[in-house]
């Protein structure tokens, strides 16, 4: 064998390459093959040349203010048919409970007078918006995108980490990372079914389209950025420009009447849909932040007049909040009548129950602890790699505020061989899938945003705190011919031109500090 594995140790995690030393796993079998005979000094250099695409490209993401090309490490992730079926079939399930959650809670609120879920666990949640209260789309979509956080555990079961329902954000880098990864190792490809993933923006267009409101045959969509500051703003700009729509800002944007249009250079266009990627609170001055530069006065409003599509709705954010989470699995009781297919890590809830919030504290440095409204991987504390004097402050934290806290049991996240220098080690991932519903189906990316810790022994995998990506290749079941599987996988669809371009308005000169401050601040949620 060659240097790359020669000295390769399996982890304390499941590892998704190999079943035991040596051995590689069914799905793994082309790439292994591909890798071993490549010593360290070929495959560095394919390394490299991915990195220099990216760079090349502008494909970067914010770390701690700092532009950098965003990490993508060259050894794929690797996804067997049947595993993915489980996926796909989980996550559409999930997204389904959540949609009439949302109704429901929005609405009549019958979950909580059932009892489902205590109405304290809404009312208290930092993103539950009364302002959304009444706001009825039309096809009934609120969730149009979403990322559901996956983890693999000890024994390789998939299990649901959270649910990012309101702005999530990285599938533009899943795109990229399929397109870099074909030119790097294109001998893998040519002995391996991969499902494309090409196919995410006309499904999203679809979506945002049929989400248009009650009379509108051929919307207008556009795609709201706070800007160029913005650490995911490379993604808004990718994805307006794949579904050939607008991309705008705030003050391109003018709502009278609960109308809502943009300024080009041949006048004022109405707009029908928004694929926002500004969080609720910086989206409408009017109803949230009084102080926002990045949003639009009046977008609230239009939507409740049934004038414009906001997508994703407005107050989707209690659906994200980590203590709503537990209850997830019966809420697809409740309103499915199913049984969850992707269960949840096991956690502990600590604002209802006096012993369960002593046994926790008593175990801290055992447990995984959590803020309920934290997003990218801000704020966890992982309990055995926390010092003495962090744990201290955190249990003063947790114990004035047992509602902003939830605990899980620390899972030893699945490995997969990931190449640090020159040799391959096993580092920890989870998966980030797409979900794009359109009202008559939940449609998941075969694929999605694997992402890996890279210092050893880390399990925070988040990009925002220093992590990297994988390219994820969901294999076909090998039944169906690759040509017919392109072609149902990425459907034509008609893309209305984008050349009259916005009108920038007046000339603002440099950009504020304030505004630069809120285009960083209104970020989606981190991936």
């Amino acid at each position: 064998m060659a240097d790359l594995f020669e000295d390769y140790r399996l982890g304390p995690g499941w590892d998704e390459m190999f079943g035991e030393a040596s051995m590689p796993r069914a799905s793994y079998e082309a790439l292994h093959a591909t890798l071993q005979p490549l010593s360290s000094a070929e495959l560095g250099v394919r390394a490299d040349v991915l990195a220099r695409a990216f760079l090349d490209q502008g494909i970067t993401f914010a770390l701690k203010g700092v532009e950098r090309p965003f990490p993508l490490d060259i050894v794929p992730r690797i996804i067997a048919a049947d595993e993915w079926r489980t996926v796909e079939a989980g996550v559409g399930q999930r997204i389904r409970a959540l949609e009439a959650f949302l109704a429901d809670v929005y609405g009549a609120a019958q979950v909580l007078a059932d009892g489902v879920v205590p109405r304290k666990v809404v009312v208290t949640s930092a993103h539950f918006h009364r302002e959304a209260a009444g706001i009825t789309p039309h096809n009934g979509v609120r969730i149009h995108v979403a990322g559901v956080d996956l983890i693999r555990d000890e024994q390789g079961t998939f299990r649901v980490l959270e649910d990012n329902v309101r702005v999530p954000s990285g599938v533009s880098y899943v795109m990229e990372n399929r397109r870099a990864m074909a030119h790097v190792l294109p001998e893998v490809f040519a002995s391996t079914r991969v499902q494309p993933v090409d196919s995410y923006p006309a499904q999203l267009l679809r979506a945002l389209r049929a989400a248009a409101p009650v009379g509108v045959s051929e919307p207008t969509v556009v795609v709201l950025t706070p800007g160029v500051f913005n650490s995911a703003y490379f993604e808004h700009a990718l994805l307006a420009r794949e579904m050939g729509v607008e991309l705008v800002e705030g003050r391109d944007l003018i709502c009278v009447g609960n109308e809502v249009a943009m300024r080009t250079t041949a006048g004022e266009q109405r707009v029908d849909v928004i694929y926002r990627r500004i969080d609720d609170e910086f989206l409408d001055p009017v109803h949230f932040r009084a102080d926002s530069v990045v949003g639009c006065a009046g977008l609230l409003n239009a939507a409740r007049a049934g004038r414009v599509t906001i997508a994703n709705a407005v107050g989707n954010g209690v659906a994200d909040d980590k203590l709503l989470y537990t209850y997830v699995p019966d809420l697809i009781r409740y309103y499915l009548d199913e049984e969850p297919i992707l269960p949840n890590v096991e956690t502990y809830r600590l604002d209802d129950d006096a012993d369960v919030l002593a046994h926790v504290l008593d175990r801290l440095d055992e447990l995984v602890i959590k803020p309920v409204d934290g997003s990218g991987g801000a704020g966890i504390v992982i309990g055995s790699q926390a010092t003495d004097q962090e744990l201290a402050r955190l249990r003063e934290r947790v114990e004035k505020d047992p509602r902003g806290w939830i605990a899980q049991r620390e899972v030893a996240l699945s490995m997969v061989p990931t190449l640090v220098g020159n040799r391959l080690r096993a580092r920890h991932v989870d998966l980030r899938p797409f979900a794009v519903n359109d009202g008559e189906k939940v449609w998941v990316l075969p694929g999605g945003l694997t992402r890996v810790a890279l210092p050893e022994g880390a399990l925070v995998v988040n990009s925002s705190q220093g992590g990297g990506s994988k390219d994820t290749w969901v294999l076909t079941d090998g039944l169906t011919d690759p040509a017919v599987l392109e072609e149902a996988l990425d459907p034509p669809v008609t893309v209305a031109p984008a050349s009259q371009g916005p009108d920038p308005g007046p000339d603002l000169g440099p950009v504020s500090a304030q505004q630069q401050q809120q285009q960083q601040a209104a970020r989606s949620t981190p991936c």
